[in-house]
């Protein structure tokens, strides 16, 4: 299909730190099919924007003395570096916090409201009396209601993997002070996702194909959405209210209540259009409502359930001229050498580290869109494969054949190519015939296939130049026309195959287009073959190869990077935990002596003691408490204590506990520990008994 009217979305960057790498592969993937849709004569419209609201952006900018929109303008400010880096290439970047974004977000609102799908009503919360705010659950931490471990988030248990409510916690206090919270009512608002009109249309739009005859969802996000919405249809509604102080946007004839941060943030995407339109003079609303014009959103698999309920849901019901989006692609996670990205593991990459190490951003799009495809599936990083890969299909196949004819050509035929030897060659009309499937694997985003399918046909160019060796034909004057035919025949093969390549090659590709004096390269253009009327120009060097230390200085600077970028994240959490006054928890109730005889507190040694993989709390520890065999202990203070520091050490242990199987072994006992509240190394303290207790006496 050509001459569509696209208006397509990445997912929109929370603007509280720079790009990672996934980041970064979302842009990439966005981008080749951009580029491949532009190059079969569609019109784009390839839009994004920071998502600048919400309390962490708040509160991240009281810890730097600036304004939310100061905080978010200095974020702002470095996204073209990245950007522009890797040669991805947005018609507009826009803000979350803007007019447009206003605008459309309490105009949908109040549609919404008209429609009946708005409601209010008392919710209780916890309160954090010492930052007068209500908090959300990232900044409520407690004793996780199933298993016992401390400091857990107000949603899930990082140890059990229990989800709960912040009012199931156990003594929660704030993350932010210290303070020991209030459970306080406010009036909030909700969106009717459980209304009986809504399920029926959602579960019809997530089964729906789009007006192009494809699915709208991909067939692993259409079984997602069927789970959620279940046999009965039994949707949540949506809390879509913020209580001041809080940085968004105010709903209207509210005071003091603000829109979630995730109402307003999709609603970013068509504010950034109409920022758009409006700078080009394109009639915003009349190319939303257009018939024709289709609307797709690329997003992380972790947002999906948003995009899949509640943005197709808002903008059904708001009305013209808003539309649903025609497709929602999700794709996986970035992982590096098979580990999830973890700057504080050293597996967190970083795309600005790569730029300034002089790395060829087009290795990072050639391998990203070699290892994508249009499920939903991670992507791995993987060094070896990726300097492997690299260095095989780009230099060693790739250029490799402009590099091997083009001399040739310029010096015994003043790089005029042979035009019948060109029209006459089978090689040439073998590689025509794969453009339209190629051409369907970029549409079907199903890069990975397209690229193999490229480096197939490379493989059958250099087997023809190994096989005429043209280097022996320039020693034979007598077969000059052979030597003619033959480069003229590799470079429009070469050719070819940049016209393949340009998606994920931009750059190489207008180098290309330049050497080649071949004209703009497009899927129109594949006919247009290289013409004796127009000679090519002197060979220059297209791309190096991947240097095996380039990448080792990649992880290794990430990783210092990433370190340095945490240091004063630390010196402020422990300055700000240094000026919060201890807030003194209030007593429990009495209890008798036979009540606390039932405990049975013994004397433990600490024999050895280790990180556990897959969480950032928990230590296991092999703890001496006076009987023949050691106990296995796992305790949530990773973040207080290094493993190394507790060897040797006498502790106090709950040692009559029931049992409790975590992480695929059993706890048998707990640590005795006083905490002052703060969310800092420095606020938990083990117990530890004068010198001269041993291993097995009991507390009394």
């Amino acid at each position: 299909m050509t001459n569509r009217t696209i208006f397509l979305t990445t997912a929109l960057p929370y603007a509280n730190g720079n790009f990672h790498f996934g980041h970064i592969m979302e842009y990439i993937q966005a981008d080749i099919w951009v580029r491949h849709q532009r190059m079969c004569g569609s019109t784009v419209h390839f839009v994004g924007a920071d998502d600048a609201h919400g309390a962490p952006i708040m509160i991240s900018a009281q810890k730097k003395g600036v304004t939310p929109q100061e905080y978010v303008a200095e974020i702002s400010a470095g996204r073209a570096k990245y950007l522009d880096g890797f040669f991805i290439r947005f018609d507009h970047w826009h803000s979350t916090d803007s007019k447009e974004n206003t605008e459309l977000a309490q105009d949908i609102y109040k549609r919404l409201k008209k429609a009946g799908l708005i409601y209010s009503k008392e919710i209780e919360q916890y309160y954090d009396p010492v930052r007068q705010m209500f908090l959300a659950d990232r900044f409520i931490k407690g004793t996780c209601p199933k298993c016992g471990a401390p400091d857990q988030y107000g949603d899930s248990c990082e140890v059990c993997a229990s989800v709960y409510r912040p009012t199931d916690l156990i003594n929660p206090y704030s993350a932010l002070s210290g303070s020991k919270l209030e459970l306080r009512k406010s009036k909030h608002f909700f969106f009717k996702l459980s209304d009986p009109n809504c399920v029926e249309f959602l579960r019809q739009w997530t089964r729906s194909t789009a007006p192009d005859g494809t699915p709208r969802l991909q067939s692993q996000i259409v079984a997602k959405t069927a789970e959620w919405l279940g046999k009965d249809g039994d949707l949540s509604d949506w809390d879509i209210s913020r209580d001041a102080p809080y940085f968004g946007i105010e709903i209207p004839d509210e005071p003091g209540k603000f829109f979630y941060v995730w109402l307003d943030a999709p609603i970013g995407y068509l504010a950034s259009l109409k920022a758009y339109c409006e700078s080009k003079g394109i009639n915003f609303e009349a190319l939303l409502e257009t018939s024709t014009t289709e609307q797709i959103h690329i997003i992380g698999k972790d947002i999906a359930y948003f995009h899949t309920l509640f943005w197709p849901a808002m903008l059904h019901f708001s009305g013209k001229p808003f539309r649903v989006p025609d497709h929602v692609w999700a794709h996986g996670f970035v992982t590096v050498d098979g580990q999830k990205m973890s700057k504080s593991r050293g597996t967190g990459l970083d795309p600005l580290v790569y730029l300034e190490l002089g790395m060829d951003p087009e290795w990072l799009r050639y391998y990203f869109a070699y290892k994508l495809n249009s499920k939903v599936e991670d992507v791995d990083f993987s060094s070896a494969d990726f300097i492997s890969r690299t260095n095989s299909d780009l230099v060693g196949k790739y250029v490799n054949i402009a590099s091997r004819s083009a001399g040739f050509l310029v010096k015994r035929f003043e790089g005029r190519v042979s035009d019948p030897a060109i029209a006459e060659s089978s090689l040439i009309a073998e590689i025509k015939a794969a453009a339209p499937d190629i051409n369907a694997s970029f549409e079907g985003r199903e890069y990975g296939k397209a690229l193999r399918a490229v480096m197939e046909l490379a493989n059958k160019v250099n087997e023809y130049v190994d096989q005429k060796q043209p280097w022996e034909l320039a020693k034979q004057p007598e077969r000059a026309a052979e030597l003619h035919a033959v480069c003229s025949v590799t470079l429009e093969a070469f050719r070819l195959l940049t016209l393949f390549l340009k998606p994920v090659l931009p750059r190489t590709a207008e180098n290309v287009e330049t050497f080649l004096n071949c004209g703009e390269l497009t899927w129109n253009s594949v006919d247009n073959a290289l013409s004796s009327d127009k000679p090519i120009n002197p060979f220059k060097h297209l791309m190096k190869r991947v240097d095996e230390k380039q990448v080792q200085q990649l992880f290794e600077l990430s990783s210092k990077a990433a370190k340095a970028a945490s240091e004063p994240a630390k010196e402020e959490k422990k300055a700000e935990a240094e000026s919060e006054e201890f807030v003194f928890e209030p007593l429990a109730p009495n209890i008798t002596f036979d009540d606390f005889a039932k405990v049975d507190l013994r004397i433990g040694k600490i024999l050895d003691c280790k990180k556990v993989e897959k969480s950032r709390k928990l230590l296991q520890l092999t703890i001496d408490v006076g009987e023949k065999e050691p106990r296995n202990i796992f305790s949530g203070i990773a973040a207080y204590y290094k493993p190394e520091d507790l060897i040797g050490k006498l502790t106090a242990v709950v040692a009559n506990l029931e049992p409790r199987k975590m992480m695929g072994s059993f706890s048998q006992g707990m640590l005795l520990s006083a905490s002052d509240g703060a969310d800092t190394p420095s606020g938990l303290y083990l117990l530890e008994p004068f010198p001269g207790a041993k291993p097995g006496m009991r507390l009394h």
